[in-house]
């Protein structure tokens, strides 16, 4: 069966560099020699706003530079005025992690975005509700605090894994809970037919920390050009409300450039929302408890988590 590792875990906790380090160490030709006949690694991004051109400083895209030669796919794909949902996701992800394997290579799956990556290794297969077009009248004058009231009515499961400043999705999991009595949880195909042997190594670091690194990025973005970046995407024809869309940075620039809050407020609101944001990465992942816990910043463990790599590709 072919083989997949998985990099997942929160926000800020150094993901894409892991998963650039384990390509380059599964790289060199000692490591080679032992896990033949695999020949290199590769990385297939999962990140639901990396997919979109023209969203890299907001959505910590990473860059050539720091790619260090290793092959990214599933990056800058898709103009950001179209919706990109999970079933394209897995129908693209899929096509190249095949081709990843035809040629000989090993996929490496990294990203925060738990519900693609669960698409792919679990082979999900998500609900099809079609738009209710009536319920969404009734619901798109409502607030995000009365749509998420409703939700949670409807569905406390879905509600505490949910964006809840984000009107769009919450809208759909209540579409979809009307339809089905609630949002049901995935299905696996993987049950009965695996699809990869998968080895998911998730990053974790204390809470202090992580808080402190997420608010350091988000000022290393702002002094990057992210501000320049949302009024680039607005110029280019990107509407204030697919902003809303998109979530975090994109939704609360776009309000700070509309003069709906102040930069002070802005900065706040960030720091604030994609902390919330980790905590609910943290809930969805923790979920499966196969996945290798890592702090990245410890050595010893990060020794240890290797070894674990190697063992796996050699069974």
């Amino acid at each position: 069966m072919n083989k997949v590792i998985v990099i997942c875990g929160q926000t800020s906790t150094g993901k894409s560099d892991f998963a650039v380090s384990l390509a380059k160490w599964f790289s060199t030709p000692s490591v080679l020699k032992d896990i033949s006949p695999l020949a290199g690694g590769e990385i297939v991004s999962a990140d639901s706003r990396q997919v979109y051109i023209g969203l890299d400083i907001g959505s910590g895209k990473i860059t050539e530079k720091e790619m260090k030669g290793i092959p990214h796919h599933m990056l800058s794909i898709v103009n950001p005025n179209k919706v990109f949902n999970v079933n394209d996701y897995k129908k693209l992800a899929n096509k190249k992690i095949k081709e990843i394997i035809k040629r000989g290579n090993l996929p490496i799956i990294c990203g925060g975005t738990g519900f693609y990556i669960d698409a792919i290794i679990n082979d999900s297969v998500f609900p099809k509700v079609p738009p209710n077009l009536k319920l969404r009248l009734e619901l798109e004058n409502k607030t995000t605090t009365e749509l998420f009231k409703i939700l949670k009515k409807l569905d406390k499961t879905r509600a505490e894994n949910i964006d809840k400043n984000n009107p769009v999705r919450l809208i759909r999991a209540i579409e979809i809970a009307t339809a089905l009595g609630s949002v049901p949880p995935t299905t696996h195909k993987s049950d009965l037919w695996p699809k990869y042997k998968v080895l998911k190594i998730g990053l974790m670091l204390p809470d202090e920390v992580l808080k402190e690194r997420i608010y350091k990025r988000i000022i290393k973005r702002i002094k990057m050009g992210m501000i320049d970046e949302v009024k680039t995407l607005n110029n280019k024809g990107l509407s204030w409300a697919r902003m809303e869309d998109l979530g975090l940075e994109y939704r609360y620039i776009s309000q700070y450039l509309q003069g709906l809050m102040t930069k002070s407020e802005m900065l706040e609101k960030l720091n604030t929302e994609s902390w919330h944001y980790a905590k609910r990465q943290k809930t969805w992942f923790k979920r499966d408890k196969s996945t290798i816990w890592l702090n990245p910043l410890d050595k010893k463990e990060t020794s240890e988590v290797y070894k674990k790599i190697k063992e796996f590709l050699e069974s």
